[in-house]
């Protein structure tokens, strides 16, 4: 077997146990409270050790938050698919449909991880400053787009930043009507409110 298999099974089997560790704890702070349960509530639910929790999570909170890590990239990479003489906002709006795909396929856990994200402020408090952390990459996306790529200019960068203010405020809606109202029209409208007359 070639180092680079290796690395891949290592790499699934990795993945798979971070996903396992993962549904224990949102289990368990849906259950107590996240406030109320430890790194070692967490490892000892889970069967593992704390440290070993840890070597696959450095803190409770990223137990939780980690599922939205790979976010930006896809949502950068969908705004680079992007048609080239499509507009930065509508751009930046299909873009987003790749974040929100995951709240149709399972409206329950995701209306679940939304609630437990909103309503607890270190977890909101520490997504909002990652999700921040988006702002230069979708930027540097819409800079990209086109048959010669271009510097980032403030209007990108202002505009990749009002375009996940309104993800957040759709997200907002949407969970205050527990996941009946569709987040594609609530996302629409949230544009639509920003889109030049």
């Amino acid at each position: 077997m070639s180092g680079a298999a290796r690395t891949s099974t290592r790499d699934i089997a990795r993945a798979a146990v971070r996903v396992e560790l993962a549904q224990v704890a949102f289990d368990l702070f849906r259950r107590e409270g996240f406030d109320r349960v430890t790194v070692n509530d967490l490892a000892a639910a889970a069967g593992v050790s704390r440290s070993t929790f840890l070597r696959y999570f450095g803190s409770k909170e990223e137990a939780v938050l980690g599922a939205f890590d790979a976010q930006a990239e896809r949502v950068a990479d969908a705004l680079r698919a992007r048609p080239a003489d499509e507009d930065d906002w509508t751009a930046l709006r299909r873009a987003l449909d790749t974040v929100i795909e995951h709240y149709h396929q399972d409206r329950g856990g995701a209306l679940a991880l939304t609630h437990l994200v909103r309503g607890t402020p270190a977890l909101c408090s520490r997504q909002l400053e990652k999700q921040h952390g988006w702002c230069p990459a979708l930027a540097q996306a819409l800079a990209a787009r086109g048959d010669s790529p271009r510097p980032v200019t403030l209007a990108q960068s202002v505009r990749a930043a009002a375009a996940l203010d309104c993800l957040n405020v759709a997200l907002d809606h949407w969970t205050a009507s527990e996941g009946e109202l569709d987040l594609v029209d609530l996302l629409d409208e949230t544009f639509a409110a920003l889109a030049s007359r």
